[in-house]
């Protein structure tokens, strides 16, 4: 009696065994066909990339580009009588104009005291009091 029921156990254990591996099995399956439909899906993300680069290449070509250039823009070409001599420049504003400017920071660097601690005023002789 007690053969057959450790016979039964033996059984159960086996039909247990084999429905794990069955399913171990098709699990496997699973992720094997998830693997080939990303591996065809980055295969075709790259024949995607590919293409695209062809095309980008084909339309920054530089004869491309001039011929579209001479169609819609009608460039002309610089003459040299469009360049002007240095000395028709105007002049530097004065320093008042420059002064009378309304930036505030600009103002707080003009003012801002040019000594510090560790670096001795350049302007005041060695000997004088700082102010």
């Amino acid at each position: 009696m007690i053969l057959r029921m450790l016979n039964f156990v033996v059984i159960g254990m086996l039909v247990l065994a084999a429905a794990y591996v069955y399913r171990i099995k098709f699990d496997a399956t699973l992720q094997a066909e998830r693997l080939a439909k990303l591996r065809g899906e980055m295969r075709h993300e790259r024949d995607d990339i590919a293409a695209l680069r062809a095309e980008w290449g084909r339309l920054d070509d530089p004869a491309r580009v001039e011929m579209l250039a001479n169609r819609y823009l009608q460039l002309k070409p610089v003459a040299p009588t469009q360049f002007d001599a240095l000395d028709h420049l105007p002049e530097r504003p004065s320093p008042d104009v420059a002064a009378e400017s309304k930036d505030p920071i600009a103002n707080v660097i003009e003012t801002a005291p040019a000594t510090t601690g560790s670096i001795p005023d350049a302007a005041a002789p060695s000997g004088a009091p700082k102010q």
